[in-house]
């Protein structure tokens, strides 16, 4: 690796107040090789502290329905089993597991972190729909057929927790089976999904875990989906959810947002900044959780950039 020029970056970014061009960085981790080669904190943070994922839960959400896949347990290409939608004549009743996962369910939501005029998903996580995401989110009218328009749905996420936990008995089985097939396994011993008033795991926000840990959830994708010889993902469950979506335009694939370079880079990404950013082409991948806001988002970016860079590619 360019040493030298990994730790300029790393200091750069981890040294950021609220006022720099990149933000708040609270922390970072990069794993290289499946090696935990360097990591920084801000000021006020430091390793064993928990920080919030965002949408970064989104693509653990991927990982869970992967789990069931494997079991033989769900289907993602059958009609979405939510008993919201089955009255005759309910046209989400075409909408598959699928279109869920690749955010072309066709349902109406807002995804506007503004609070200026109509935004669902601010009303679905703090105001009215927040002691009941799953519900708020099911209620969603149809927009459009699914499968012809790709948008991007907090409230999508929340069905497909809705699903998991109807399956798995609620918050008490759906956390038992979290910490048994996923956290357990791969040692995320920090992780902590959060639930709302109803016992709905909020699928599109809420898992707190230390840098270490996220690290770790990303690397299970790294080595698609094995983990120490222990298959998690079913085979192929990694290239799902980094196969783009046609109607995205290349930018999402299921769960997991796509560079749209040509790089073969695919991350987790949430809001404020939050990133898992995986290089398959280097055996790399970088955490940074912090505080930025959507104007910093490009100065991030670049930055994750630069630390990529940093690393070969294999074979060089």
């Amino acid at each position: 690796m360019e040493a030298a020029a990994l730790r300029r970056e790393l200091d750069r970014l981890a040294s950021g107040k609220r006022g720099d061009p990149t933000g708040e960085t609270h922390a970072l981790a990069v794993v290289h090789r499946g090696q935990l080669v360097a990591e920084r904190y801000g000021a006020e943070h430091d390793p064993d502290e928990s920080l919030c994922s965002w949408s970064m839960a989104k693509s653990i959400t991927h990982a869970l329905v992967g789990i069931l896949v494997r079991e033989g347990r769900l289907d993602v290409h059958a009609p979405a089993p939510v008993p919201a939608w089955q009255d005759p004549g309910d046209p989400r009743r075409a909408i598959t597991l699928e279109h869920l996962l690749r955010m072309c369910d066709g349902l109406e939501f807002s995804e506007d972190y503004v609070d200026q005029g109509v935004s669902h998903v601010i009303e679905m996580l703090f105001g009215a729909g927040k002691d009941d995401v799953r519900a708020y989110a099911e209620a969603r009218p149809p927009a459009h057929a699914p499968g012809s328009v790709w948008s991007y749905s907090s409230g999508t996420s929340n069905v497909v927790s809705g699903i998991l936990g109807r399956m798995l008995g609620g918050e008490p089985g759906l956390r038992a089976f979290m910490t048994a097939e996923l956290f357990g396994p791969l040692g995320m011993q920090s992780a902590e999904p959060r639930f709302d008033a109803a016992g709905n795991f909020i699928a599109s926000s809420f898992v707190f875990a230390t840098a270490r840990d996220f690290a770790r959830f990303g690397l299970l994708y790294l080595r698609d989906g094995l983990w120490e010889g222990r298959r998690i993902l079913p085979p192929g469950w990694v290239d799902h959810g980094r196969t783009p979506t046609p109607e995205s335009k290349g930018e999402y694939g299921a769960h997991w947002w796509l560079a749209m370079d040509g790089s073969g880079i695919w991350n987790a990404s949430g809001y404020n900044g939050q990133y898992l950013v995986i290089d398959s082409l280097r055996d790399l991948l970088v955490v940074r959780l912090g505080a930025s806001g959507p104007e910093k988002r490009g100065a991030v970016v670049h930055s994750l950039a630069r630390i990529t860079r940093a690393f070969p590619r294999l074979g060089n």
